[in-house]
Parts: C-alpha cells; sequence; structure tokens
C-alpha cells in the first residue's frame, strides 16, 4: 500500500553551535575507536582542555550525530530529527517564505 506522511507543521533550525538544539555530546576519539560510522563530515568541537567532542541529538531510535550542514526537526511534540541539507526542503515545505529570506 502507498501511503503519503501526513501534514505536520514543525520547526526547522538549520544546527548552530551554542543554541541548545543538541542533547548531548560523544568524545571524538570513541566515535571513530566505537561507533560505525562515516565521520567525514562530522561537528567536531573542540573544549578548552583540549578534548574534541561532537554533538548529537536522542530520539527513540537512538543517537544521531549532526554533520556540517544539517538542520535539525523539532516536532510540536518535542521529538527531534537531524535532517542534512541535501533532503531538507523535498521533505519540508515552508510554511512561510519570510522565514527562509
Amino acid at each position: 500500500m502507498k501511503c503519503r506522511r501526513t501534514s505536520i507543521e514543525a520547526e526547522v533550525v538549520k544546527y548552530e553551535q551554542g543554541k541548545g538544539l543538541e542533547d548531548g555530546y560523544e568524545l571524538w576519539s570513541d566515535i571513530v575507536t566505537k561507533i560505525w560510522i562515516v565521520t567525514d563530515s562530522l561537528i567536531k568541537v573542540t573544549k578548552p582542555d583540549g578534548t574534541i567532542v561532537c554533538p548529537y541529538i536522542f530520539h527513540r531510535r537512538g543517537r544521531t550525530f549532526i554533520n556540517e550542514g544539517d538542520y535539525i526537526i523539532i516536532d510540536e511534540d518535542g521529538t527531534k530529527h537531524v535532517c542534512g541539507e541535501d533532503k531538507i526542503f523535498t521533505r519540508y515545505e515552508p510554511v512561510s517564505l519570510d522565514e527562509i529570506l
């Protein structure tokens, strides 16, 4: 059966460090040695003590690390998702054009 995703409004925000959009950080060294993901475009933050961490959001499927250029989608119920800039506007359309100009 073919279905179409039901329309829901969501807040779509391009990820920026320091805005509190992430749910946490993971050590870069742990990502490289313990997690099987492509790390080429992950956002890396160097803390004052020199450790390097990567931001992520937590959702029902686990953690999703945030890459350069990603958008954070926040549903009406507060659930967060990560979407790449290459797909965001094929999945979400702005409610008001003034918001993207």
